[in-house]
């Protein structure tokens, strides 16, 4: 498998584990260093993406992907791009909208990781 099919594979499996809140997978596909800001500017870490997918405080139940996914790689790193339909619950309240996400993964020791990500709502009325 060359480079980017393996970050698109990692892709799809992060996908997957945000889907049926696997956190035995996420907790492998996310850096232990991960910092993570989410669409209302909030900066998250693994623990907190983690604890909020075991507790079952978030559901995500949709992660459709709109358009085309940019992936480019620079050497142990690699970088993605891509908008995304997401809809699901968090703390028993409905949400839903159209995100675009930027992902850095690192590998290392053969294994990659997502060390940095942001997450910003796109306005498809203007």
């Amino acid at each position: 498998m060359d480079d980017i099919a393996e970050v698109k594979h990692c892709e799809q499996q992060l996908r997957e584990a945000m889907l049926h809140s696997d956190v035995t997978q996420l907790d492998r596909l996310l850096s232990d260093g991960l910092i993570f800001i989410n669409q209302d500017g909030a900066r998250l870490s693994k623990a907190d993406d983690i604890a909020a997918h075991r507790s079952g405080l978030l559901a995500i139940k949709t992660l459709s992907e709109k358009g085309e996914c940019v992936i480019q790689r620079f050497g142990d790193t690699a970088t993605v791009c891509l908008t995304t339909e997401v809809a699901g619950e968090y703390v028993d309240q409905q949400f839903g909208g159209t995100f675009a996400y930027s992902r850095v993964w690192h590998q290392k020791d053969g294994r990659w990781q997502v060390v940095l990500a942001h997450c910003s709502a796109v306005n498809l009325t203007g």
